[in-house]
């Protein structure tokens, strides 16, 4: 995971943008990965650890019926949460993720249910689901710490996104 972290920030230095991440389920773990490497701060303009739906709403503008119409895990949520990531930030690029780590669940929302968003200024926000399994929670929030790093870094070496 360091040097998929340093694969992230040196791409990034080299086109020039500024990573913010939006976490629920990982608490952090996304942000500090990067911020694990020196040199990070020239990349990593800063991370919202929006753990409640009241920090969704007053961290990152997330809308308080998207909430309630589909739920804090949702590909809804997600969205507004990387789009709230850059609206709230410096950076030009954002990541975001809201699941169940478990334990527990349910049949609508099992445990390791994960979405994801990334957003980068002038691309339309990309979002996806995963289902992790019930890996437990340690688990579930180290899988979708990786799946975050590992779409960051396809955002800045897939041409269509660039």
């Amino acid at each position: 995971m360091p040097m998929l972290a340093e694969q992230i920030l040196e791409k990034a230095r080299a086109h020039g943008l500024m990573i913010a991440t939006a976490e629920s389920c990982t608490g952090g773990m996304i942000v500090a990965a990067l911020t694990d490497i020196a040199g990070s701060s020239a990349v990593v303009d800063r991370g919202f650890i929006t753990y409640s739906n009241a920090a969704k709403r007053e961290m990152l503008g997330v809308q308080a019926t998207t909430l309630d119409e589909f739920g804090a895990v949702s590909e809804q949520v997600a969205r507004e949460m990387a789009e709230g990531a850059l609206a709230h930030s410096g950076a030009t690029l954002a990541v975001s993720v809201t699941g169940i780590a478990g334990p527990g669940g349910s049949e609508h929302k099992p445990e390791g249910r994960v979405c994801f968003g990334l957003a980068r200024a002038g691309h339309p926000t990309r979002v996806e689901t995963v289902e992790f399994g019930a890996l437990g929670r340690a688990g579930v929030r180290a899988a979708t710490r990786d799946h975050a790093l590992g779409l960051l870094l396809t955002a800045l070496t897939d041409p269509a996104i660039m």
